[in-house]
């Protein structure tokens, strides 16, 4: 399988919302990332329901929503009713974690569980089997353009071995960071998503820009 982008809308401009997800219909990026803030969980508060109503309405691309918020599991048949086809929530807000996966999946999604730069891989090792998707953070969430820690590689090797021993289908999906330089690194190390928000909305071609990410 080659590698899966998902661009982070975080970064385009909202002015020419319309615009910028009809650029990403016609290009070949795989899903379209929704980063929701609550200002509470991380420092910064982003955009809610209304903002992701409208991007359901205009998206032809599966909806890869990330909840970066408290109490994610509030809002599972809302983002279910959005059609989105899988729902993130962070291990470090989830003290139910088994049943928020389950809740997820129950409402048709798929799930998908993240974990911050310094949260440890045993955070999410009972879950590794349910979840479809494990995102780890390659910089501190909150605000998109930040610089890229390193120590994401080996993570994704560790993770990616802990997937082989299990048996698991899980996909990794990386977000933060992610251009040109650690692009091809981050599949070599066993990444099957690549989330990139600033890097692909501030070049001059957009749609290369994504092409160029899905071959590293």
């Amino acid at each position: 399988m080659s590698v899966l982008i998902s661009p982070s809308i975080l970064s385009i401009d909202f002015a020419a919302l319309r615009e910028n997800i009809e650029m990403l219909n016609e290009s070949e990026a795989d899903w379209i990332h929704l980063d929701v803030m609550d200002g509470v969980f991380v420092p910064n508060i982003s955009f809610g329901f209304p903002v992701l109503q409208a991007v359901s309405r205009l998206a032809t691309k599966p909806l890869d929503v990330h909840y970066m918020i408290v109490h994610p599991e509030h809002y599972i048949q809302q983002t279910a009713q959005l059609g989105a086809y899988l729902m993130t929530v962070h291990a470090e807000t989830c003290t139910q974690l088994h049943s928020t996966i389950h809740q997820i999946h129950s409402a048709g999604m798929k799930a998908g569980v993240s974990i911050n730069p310094a949260s440890p891989l045993s955070m999410i090792e009972d879950v590794i089997t349910e979840a479809d998707v494990i995102l780890i953070m390659s910089v501190n969430p909150g605000f998109g353009g930040q610089k890229f820690i390193e120590s994401t590689y080996e993570k994704i090797r560790v993770l990616r071995q802990m997937i082989k021993e299990r048996g698991a289908n899980t996909l990794i999906e990386v977000d933060g960071g992610v251009q040109n330089i650690t692009a091809p690194l981050l599949v070599e190390a066993g990444a099957d998503v690549l989330v990139s928000g600033s890097y692909i909305f501030n070049a001059e071609d957009p749609k290369a820009t994504i092409i160029a990410l899905k071959e590293p």
